[in-house]
């Protein structure tokens, strides 16, 4: 199977599909696009090692992120306190030359989450970014959490608000030693819980439907609005790819897993196929 070469590869526009696992996106592609589909290998198992292992240079590129962690708030990866815990001393603002933060001016908090037509709208304010850079990127948040036919998501709005607050304690250069001390333990404690199984389910739970758990399951729950989420950013892609005129590429910045190895969700370094296989489509249009 190839790596991904995301930044090797020929496109004007590349449309990124947060968690999208290849398998589910085979199946249901060609309803909504055409073109030519791989099966490639990703740089990293979540969206923080993803962008730190896949953009190491200087890179002239639009980057509309509907991921917080992708952002132009100029905060290391490592110093981020929500969501992840990791080494990576990485900033997009270093590496990429304009981010547009649709995470923040386009979230909907009915939803809990940035719906597609937020990536849509945040380009179309924003031709100016288009026309400075050399390529574009739009990073939708789907099929990643919450579903947005579940209703409200939890974690996701808890990583947008603990990202947003880090941004203004920085301005404010906030130091305390609470703060100190809980930067300390964190990566302990996640450490912990992503090593248990019941721990990643339990986070997963809070994202579905209580009474589709009971019947169905976790992995059929999980699977059915995962498979809606990533139709409703089809149908929004679809729409939107007629309106760019440029190579365009369709592909994810990792997979999703669904108790593949007893894994759940997505995690730091956890390089199993569910989590590192990804689409490559190029795009074909009619003329």
């Amino acid at each position: 199977m190839e790596n991904q070469r995301f930044l090797e590869s020929e496109w004007d526009y590349c449309i990124v599909l947060d968690a999208c696992r290849y398998d589910v996106f085979a199946d249901l592609y060609d309803e909504y696009l055409d073109g030519d589909l791989e099966k490639r290998w990703s740089t990293g198992s979540s969206t923080p090692e993803w962008a730190y292992r896949t953009f190491t240079g200087d890179h002239d590129i639009a980057y509309f992120s509907g991921n917080p962690f992708i952002n132009s708030l100029g905060i290391p990866l490592n110093e981020l306190k929500w969501g992840a815990s990791c080494d990576y001393p990485w900033t997009a603002t270093d590496r990429i030359r304009e981010v547009i933060d649709v995470w923040d001016h386009g979230w909907d908090d009915e939803l809990g989450t940035v719906p597609p037509e937020s990536l849509a709208s945040s380009l179309r304010e924003h031709r100016d970014a288009v026309e400075r850079a050399e390529r574009t990127v739009l990073h939708y948040m789907q099929p990643h959490a919450p579903y947005l036919t579940r209703g409200k998501g939890q974690k996701l709005t808890q990583i947008r608000k603990g990202i947003n607050r880090q941004g203004e304690a920085e301005e404010a250069d906030d130091d305390t030693v609470l703060s100190s001390v809980s930067d300390a333990i964190r990566p302990r404690i996640e450490s912990t819980l992503e090593g248990s199984e019941f721990a990643q389910k339990a986070g997963l739970w809070l994202e579905l439907d209580p009474t589709g758990l009971w019947r169905d399951g976790t992995r059929e729950t999980a699977m059915a609005y995962y498979e809606e989420n990533l139709r409703i950013a089809f149908e929004a892609v679809a729409e939107l790819i007629e309106e760019l005129d440029g190579r365009v590429v369709v592909t994810a910045d990792h997979g999703e897993a669904f108790g593949e190895e007893g894994v759940w969700e997505h995690h730091i370094e956890t390089h199993i196929p569910a989590l590192m296989e990804v689409p490559w489509l190029e795009v074909e249009r009619g003329t």
